[in-house]
């Protein structure tokens, strides 16, 4: 049968569960992406959600279909799966999720081997066509289910980032958003010395609490307060499949994943001086400054990890940091983990000896919208139209993701989104006047 084509994104293959990705059309991408790869094993993990398992099931029994061995890993974060495959080395991998998606949506991110990630243009589109052109072979033979636990493994390897000697007993309120991170931390703090304040730990995949999505502000609203009431010395908030952290500091702000990006890179150039670490376009100028201030290459990308990880194998880059709370290690197969950022975090601020604003503080002096999204119908002419007048100032203009503008003290970065008729506009300054008086002026063209 058919599969809908609008259900495969830039990245990933995401809808809204049953009606736009169900079981029948699980089946048939499970059988595409062996026929795809050619593959003999493939590791699938799920997360909570209601559908994930009804998923996994109809999954796992196009890949038998097509003569290959599922290894069910279970209930995993996304960044588990991405172990799973690296560690064990398994052809490909599939994890259950929506990620930070409202409950009534589902989806699937793909990796093959080594944990690199399919993407629309590299996989994901080539099975949607072999499924809807009628290409899929017909196995003679059918595959086998066997289950594998993952656990300690997986925590083992994220410990191993960081150095147990020098992590100090704070008090840490953690939000799982009622999701996987529910199940990922409690091992965490059975063999550190950290007080967890755990919160909205049930695995609920109706996120009866608030959207497993921290990145928007009022989602982190119920930790900001926690570590506040309770005297926490920081806290942390987790995406729906775990693979995204953001961090609160003990005053209860918000940190920007930039934030997050400069101080994982100012741990990880102490052990490794001279590597080359990624940012992306979208990053805060504290990242490129913090990288160069310890020592470190800094290569400025796309946005995406479809993009990031291929670059950072090309440039042996030993950390890739994202505004979105995505980071990326090496040693990790250059897959991304909000556990192994929050670990690193934590033995910074151990370390240091120092509150987690003041770390901040001493990297960050920017001030900065979050991105703002406006429905534009002609794209190319509204960039074109942003450049004309910004070139016309005197900007240094760039297009490596959509069109930077930079002057020295603001920048602003307008892209399009890859799914909708929407641009992103993202604008940073040294005081947070000029930063109104930017975003006014750029939203009156963007608007216009």
């Amino acid at each position: 049968m058919p599969v809908n084509p609008k259900i495969f994104k830039a990245y990933d293959i995401r809808g809204v569960y049953p009606n736009e990705l169900d079981e029948d059309q699980a089946k048939e991408i499970g059988r595409a992406l062996v026929d795809h790869l050619n593959c003999k094993t493939v590791a699938v993990g799920r997360d909570m959600r209601t559908s994930s398992q009804p998923l996994f099931t109809a999954l796992a029994e196009g890949i038998t279909m097509q003569g290959a061995q599922v290894i069910d890993v279970g209930l995993v974060s996304t960044d588990g799966l991405y172990f799973a495959v690296g560690k064990f080395g398994f052809d490909a991998g599939v994890m259950i999720t929506a990620s930070h998606n409202p409950a009534q949506y589902n989806g699937l991110k793909i990796c093959q081997a080594n944990a690199i990630p399919l993407s629309g243009d590299e996989g994901l589109n080539q099975m949607r066509d072999l499924i809807n052109q009628g290409k899929l072979k017909t196995s003679s033979s059918r595959g086998t289910i066997r289950q594998q636990d993952i656990d300690q493994d997986y925590i083992t390897h994220c410990l191993s980032f960081v150095d147990h000697k020098k992590i100090w007993g704070y008090k840490i309120a953690v939000d799982a958003g009622n999701g996987m991170a529910g199940r990922t931390v409690p091992p965490i703090f059975r063999q550190l010395p950290g007080t967890l304040v755990p919160m909205f730990f049930d695995l609920d995949g109706t996120f009866p609490n608030h959207p497993a999505s921290p990145i928007e502000p009022e989602n982190i609203a119920a930790l900001q307060e926690t570590v506040v009431k309770q005297n926490c010395d920081f806290g942390a908030a987790f995406d729906g499949d775990a693979d995204r952290m953001f961090l609160v500091d003990e005053k209860g702000r918000a940190l920007a994943g930039s934030d997050v990006a400069a101080l994982v890179s100012k741990v990880l150039l102490k052990k490794n001086p001279g590597s080359a670490i990624l940012y992306n376009a979208i990053c805060s100028r504290c990242v490129k400054e913090t990288i160069e201030k310890f020592g470190g290459l800094a290569v400025r990308s796309k946005v995406g990890h479809a993009l990031i990880k291929p670059l950072m194998r090309e440039h042996n880059a030993i950390f890739g940091g994202e505004h979105s709370g995505h980071f990326y290690f090496r040693d990790n197969w250059f897959a991304d983990s909000g556990l192994i950022a929050f670990l690193v975090c934590w033995q910074l601020i151990s370390e240091e000896n120092k509150p987690l604003s003041q770390l901040v503080d001493e990297i960050d002096r920017y001030v900065r919208i979050p991105e703002t999204n406006t429905t534009v119908q002609d794209i190319p002419g509204k960039l074109a139209e942003l450049e004309k007048i910004y070139s016309a100032k005197g900007a240094q203009l760039d297009h490596l993701d959509g069109l930077t503008i930079s002057y020295p003290g603001w920048w602003a970065n307008i892209r399009p989104s890859n799914t909708e008729p929407l641009l992103r506009l993202n604008v940073e300054a040294e005081s947070q006047a000029l930063l109104d008086e930017k975003v006014k002026e750029l939203l009156q063209v963007i608007r216009g």
